[in-house]
């Protein structure tokens, strides 16, 4: 018995989540409509009991759990940490905005707490078949998600988008893990990272299989090519659904490719590094100078997601702690910022009424000086200018990069983020200089606006002070590495 529970107990917090959500789908069902509320107040109390567990108990030193298949290691713990601050973030911020257009529901919480267990199982893989577990559980979700709004022919289309091309993406992701388990004949990483440097004759079928996992792991991350689906789904899922797909599944995207790239295929890293230097130019080109030409606030930030993900690349391309650090400290940072932009949308939203355009922010800050004030932080973040906390991001990627000898691509990120400059400066100038449109009083609820000035404070106090979390990302991909 007492064995029994030595394997299990790593994953408490998932085994707390998965209880949690099968009580709380069960109550949901027996509530009336005046009641959604209790599903609300539930899902919150289920991200704080995990973060209890989770803190309680935080694991020093890597432990192996369930046979091999689960790993409970500083990083997985600090992810977890930081994904149940951001899902709670983005539940807070769209309670509003779901009431309002009838989606208060049980089903989005639930929904929303199956892609946080997905993540969460993502973060803790030790094994090719628990990422992958984890990888569908989140895909899933996500898809019914955007799909939610069944009266929306928008968000029908780009739910079927993002299904089909998701379904593509996992194939690819697939093969390339059976290429991989047919050289090596194993699926654990660390069995797999171990016969890997000791040299193996099968070089051009592990080529292969690396070449089709970096693709599928791209098109998860939203990568230039595979990216078309990110403007489409950001832009044609509602509001609240593309604040959830555009922030907290970023940081479990972000284990998973070092759970597989930086671990199981550590020993292989010239032979994906080239993959990802062309992955991270293209992203940061196209992401940067397609959301020029965007009037729609959300594709805007599609594709600045898009560029976003690029630059955390150049931190996993390095190869080294350094920069898996550094790329670990940008993923947390674009988390905030994405929460804090979309959070934004959805403060200026009301009934009828989708304040997604670019001209919807014309004269903020004659409207809500402290909500312009609050934008205009993270533009500035997310544009990389000093003192907000996107500067020290980008300059810590970007100085993993210089380390390993390709300073030619850390001059290209630099021109890529003075293009990016602009059309996130052109937000900041419709604010402040713009005469607005709309003249309707703005009235987020308390919890809103307090946590949406955290969010907001949280750029410029991390930007000032980066050295607390820099040091705590250091810590955990350096019990990891």
């Amino acid at each position: 018995m007492s064995d029994f529970l030595t394997q299990f107990a790593p994953a408490l917090p998932e085994i707390f989540v998965l209880a949690m959500v099968s009580l709380i789908l069960v109550i949901d069902a027996a509530l009336d409509d005046n009641k959604r509320y209790v599903a609300y107040v539930l899902s919150l109390a289920t991200i704080a009991g995990a973060a209890f567990l989770t803190a309680r108990d935080f694991s020093a030193m890597p432990v192996l759990a369930l046979g091999g298949l689960f790993i409970d290691d500083p990083l997985s713990d600090v992810l977890k940490l930081f994904l149940y601050l951001t899902v709670a973030v983005v539940l807070v911020y769209s309670r509003d905005y779901l009431r309002q257009r009838g989606l208060y529901k049980g089903e989005f919480f639930v929904l929303a707490l199956f892609a946080l267990l997905g993540m969460m199982v993502m973060v803790s893989a030790s094994h090719f078949l628990t990422l992958y577990l984890g990888l569908e559980l989140l895909s899933l979700s996500l898809y019914a998600m955007v799909a939610l709004q069944r009266d929306s022919s928008i968000a029908t289309e780009a739910a079927m988008k993002y299904f089909v091309l998701g379904a593509l993406a996992s194939g690819m992701l697939l093969y390339g893990m059976s290429m991989v388990y047919g050289v090596t004949g194993s699926l654990a990483l660390a069995d797999m990272a171990q016969i890997l440097s000791d040299g193996t004759d099968l070089r051009i079928p592990l080529v292969f299989g690396i070449v089709f996992i970096v693709s599928g792991l791209a098109f998860k991350l939203g990568a230039v090519p595979f990216h078309m689906w990110v403007p489409d789904v950001y832009h044609g899922a509602p509001t609240a659904m593309t604040l959830f797909i555009g922030s907290a599944p970023k940081i479990a995207a972000f284990a998973f490719v070092f759970r597989i790239l930086g671990q199981g295929l550590e020993s292989q890293v010239a032979e994906w590094r080239d993959m990802l230097v062309i992955l991270a130019v293209l992203s940061m080109a196209v992401g940067n100078i397609a959301a020029i030409a965007q009037t729609n606030l959300k594709r805007m930030l599609a594709y600045s997601t898009i560029s976003h993900m690029g630059f955390m690349l150049l931190g996993i391309l390095a190869g080294s702690q350094n920069g898996y650090g550094s790329a670990m400290f940008y993923v947390l940072v674009y988390a905030l910022m994405s929460a804090g932009g979309f959070g934004m949308i959805l403060l200026l939203s009301r009934a009828g009424f989708e304040a997604d355009t670019l001209d919807d922010f014309k004269g903020l800050n004659r409207r809500s000086p402290w909500l312009a004030f609050l934008m205009l932080l993270l533009m500035f973040s997310m544009a990389g200018i000093p003192p907000t906390v996107g500067f020290y991001a980008k300059l810590a990627v970007l100085q993993a990069v210089v380390e390993i000898g390709y300073v030619w691509l850390a001059v290209a990120a630099v021109l890529f983020s003075l293009i990016g400059a602009f059309y996130y400066l052109r937000i900041v100038k419709l604010m402040y200089f713009d005469t607005p449109h709309d003249t309707t009083p703005i009235a987020p609820c308390v919890d809103s606006r307090v946590i949406m000035s955290a969010n907001g404070l949280a750029v410029l106090a991390l930007g000032i002070l980066p050295q607390p979390l820099m040091a705590v990302c250091m810590y955990a991909i350096g019990a990891s590495f």
